[in-house]
């Protein structure tokens, strides 16, 4: 390998981890071929939540500037008894947030966030972004690896130090490693829409949750999540239920009776936004394998490529915010042993990986409780003061990652 394509890095996937990857291996000396399989960049998705964990990152490599004019910060999570709409707990951000963690909790619509990663590549001479382009194959060629494109049809081939395989929970490069099996229905929909904040159905919403505020809903059965994006122009609404598989891919056609028959026992405003609130679009929610391998012979998984996971921690982007600035960190401290730097890393954020798959496990059992159990958690929460619960959250959202 030449020692120009010794410092190139191959990321597959122009998406929020794909693109992180570019900017943190660009941030430290690398040059960076992004390749896309979709002809345009559009991207798919409503709202996400950014913890500090992952805006300090942002921030870093020079994204949170320009994510900052479109996003919203909320003044907190507020977590409601679906049927009375009163305030069971809540967890202070804002201000607060920046003080304890030193960094923002942001909400944002998707489009806003891959739009601010895509200003940032922009201004990196060292990225060339290319769309069309599918990784159809990969050959160890140390110290590196060389891929081969599919691009309308005719074979390219390059070679790097090493091929990030940042495309999501269906992955291509997954696959060429020979890890056929390694997504999996979870059993559960998500039932996604945006309203205008102006509008009938927006202006209701407002009656029922605070407008500057993440409201989780909590029912037995089913779960929702709404908070502002779009500046505050719009309201993002992400409601879980118990489901069919219904399509390999992100969204589907599915029946909103189910969403309608989940919420049929709560508070008539808010049983309204399930028949009034559309049209929704139902997400099949699909994890990896914990047990998947992240890295071979100049191969590196990140993101849900890696370890999808259920969204109930609010982590998914923030975990592949992270992954990518740390790769890319072990691979610039050891770049003549990409082997044990790829080792090092791994060991390093499965632990963490896995406690954010806990934490949204339990999320999931505690928001959707029932009976007695259900009560148990009212009472806990409404005894637990604020402060408290923020601190439960320090491990989460004050993470630091190794310098590099």
């Amino acid at each position: 390998m030449g020692i120009s394509r010794s410092r190139q890095i191959i990321v597959a996937g122009a998406g929020i981890a794909g693109l992180t990857a570019a900017l943190a291996f660009a941030r430290r000396g690398f040059s960076v071929d992004v390749f896309e399989r979709s002809e345009s960049l559009v991207e798919v998705g409503a709202g996400l939540q950014l913890s500090p964990n992952a805006t300090r990152i942002l921030d870093r490599l020079g994204v949170l500037e320009l994510l900052l004019p479109k996003a919203v910060r909320p003044r907190g999570v507020i977590l409601r008894d679906a049927r009375t709409l009163s305030e069971l707990a809540r967890v202070p951000l804002g201000d607060s947030a920046e003080q304890r963690w030193h960094a923002p909790y942001l909400v944002a619509h998707r489009a806003d966030l891959q739009g601010a990663l895509l200003e940032a590549v922009a201004l990196q001479p060292a990225i060339r972004l290319v769309t069309g382009a599918t990784v159809a194959g990969l050959t160890p060629r140390p110290p590196g690896v060389a891929v081969t494109l599919d691009r309308a049809g005719g074979i390219d081939q390059t070679t790097g130090l090493l091929l990030v395989g940042a495309d999501g929970v269906w992955s291509a490069v997954r696959g060429l490693l020979g890890i056929a099996d390694g997504s999996r229905f979870a059993g559960e929909l998500a039932w996604r829409t945006v309203i205008d904040a102006d509008s009938d159905i927006g202006q209701a919403f407002a009656g029922i949750g605070a407008r500057d505020a993440v409201n989780a809903f909590l029912h037995p059965g089913f779960h929702l999540i709404a908070y502002p994006v779009r500046g505050g122009a719009a309201f993002n609404l992400v409601a879980f239920t118990r489901g069919q598989r219904i399509a390999e891919g992100w969204s589907g056609a599915a029946n909103a009776a189910i969403l309608e028959q989940a919420m049929r026992h709560t508070a008539p405003a808010l049983a309204r936004l399930a028949r009034d609130a559309g049209p929704w679009t139902a997400w099949p929610i699909h994890t990896v394998r914990p047990q998947t391998p992240w890295t071979a012979p100049g191969v590196a998984l990140i993101g849900d490529a890696a370890h999808a996971m259920t969204p109930f921690a609010a982590q998914g982007a923030a975990m592949a915010i992270e992954d990518a600035d740390t790769l890319a960190a072990f691979v610039a401290s050891e770049p003549g042993n990409v082997a044990a730097a790829l080792a090092a890393w791994e060991r390093s954020r499965r632990p963490r990986i896995a406690a954010v798959a806990r934490r949204g496990a339990f999320n999931h059992f505690a928001w959707q409780a029932w009976g007695p159990i259900a009560l148990v958690r009212n009472l806990v929460l409404k005894t637990r003061p604020p402060e408290k619960l923020a601190a439960d959250l320090d491990w989460l959202y004050g993470w630091e990652p190794a310098r590099g």
